[in-house]
């Protein structure tokens, strides 16, 4: 039994596959590698890399965390399925983490987190006491009056996941990782145009 919680935390919510390894404050492992397409191929043999690194073993996590977007549609459902596939198998409890609330861990309150997204507009969040702390998606220019703008995180992305899901799980009613999404996914189910007959 190991004396400190470990915490396995991963997104794929972009174009990169990352992940880190934490036991208690200390990050054990983490990568991130780049790539546009290709993450459902990726994850699991990265996480096992890191785990492999650490020298322990999937039965020896405590929490699995997974970044929730928002951002790419099918990366953010990837790193959804595979957290709550692994949290059904270990055991153990899943947290999930947007992007944004990962970027602002570690900034003192108010602040407001901006990163960068699609078309030149930028995913931003505002984060404090009475503060409405939707993410939201707009142009920098468009962006209404609010606490002190940060565009740089702490930490990095899946660090900043696995310290978030190792302080909430044994959070009570903790729900499952869902997906974040601004807007409607850009792909639509296809119209019913009856049976297909073919040669």
């Amino acid at each position: 039994m190991l004396a400190e919680p470990l915490s396995l935390g991963f997104d794929t919510s972009a174009a990169h596959c990352a992940a880190a390894l934490l036991q208690g404050d200390r990050v054990l492992a983490q990568a991130q590698e780049d790539m546009a397409r290709g993450q459902a191929e990726r994850l699991m043999p990265l996480l096992q890399d890191l785990l492999a690194q650490a020298g322990v073993g999937w039965r020896d996590l405590s929490v699995i965390g997974c970044g929730t977007g928002p951002g790419n549609f099918t990366g953010i459902r990837i790193a959804v399925a595979a957290a709550r596939g692994l949290s059904l198998s270990l055991g153990i409890p899943a947290v999930g983490v947007g992007r944004a609330e990962a970027a602002a861990h570690g900034l003192a309150r108010p602040c407001r987190v901006l990163l960068p997204a699609r078309d030149g507009e930028v995913l931003w969040q505002d984060f404090g006491p009475g503060l409405d702390s939707r993410p939201r998606q707009g142009a920098v220019h468009d962006l209404p009056p609010g606490p002190p703008v940060h565009r740089h995180p702490l930490l990095p992305l899946a660090e900043a996941i696995a310290r978030i899901a190792l302080d909430r799980r044994a959070a009570p009613g903790l729900p499952r990782p869902a997906p974040i999404y601004l807007r409607p996914a850009d792909a639509a189910p296809a119209r019913d145009r009856g049976p297909v007959m073919l040669p």
